[in-house]
């Protein structure tokens, strides 16, 4: 009936042109591909894709929690980056393995080692 896997998250944006150039810039990727009728923007990662969506977003609907996590195998060295294109982190580096931080519109993230 399903597949046994996830084809991507959504993640609530304000404005989808600066999510795309934020995430691209923060995950090193490209912003050439296509913004789909006018509100979805697919990061494609190994994996799971994250999906930025203008259409569902609304203040209430930011992940407060985090909604997945973006794998390191260098901890300090993702903190340290992250720190120097001055985004928002919410934690300091927990149990040396994880952290968070918050993307343009407040949403949580969680980088994972």
């Amino acid at each position: 009936m399903f597949l046994n896997k996830i084809g991507g998250v959504f993640i609530p944006v304000s404005n989808i042109e600066h999510a795309r150039d934020w995430y691209c810039d923060i995950l090193g990727l490209p912003t050439d591909r296509e913004i789909h009728f006018g509100h979805i923007y697919v990061l494609p990662l190994n994996g799971q894709n994250i999906i930025l969506d203008s259409k569902i977003y609304a203040p209430e609907h930011i992940h407060k929690v985090p909604a997945f996590q973006l794998l390191t195998d260098d901890i300090k060295r993702s903190y340290d980056y992250l720190k120097q294109k001055n985004v928002h982190i919410t934690t300091e580096i927990e149990d040396g393995h994880w952290f968070n931080f918050e993307d343009l519109d407040g949403n949580i993230i969680m980088v994972c080692k």
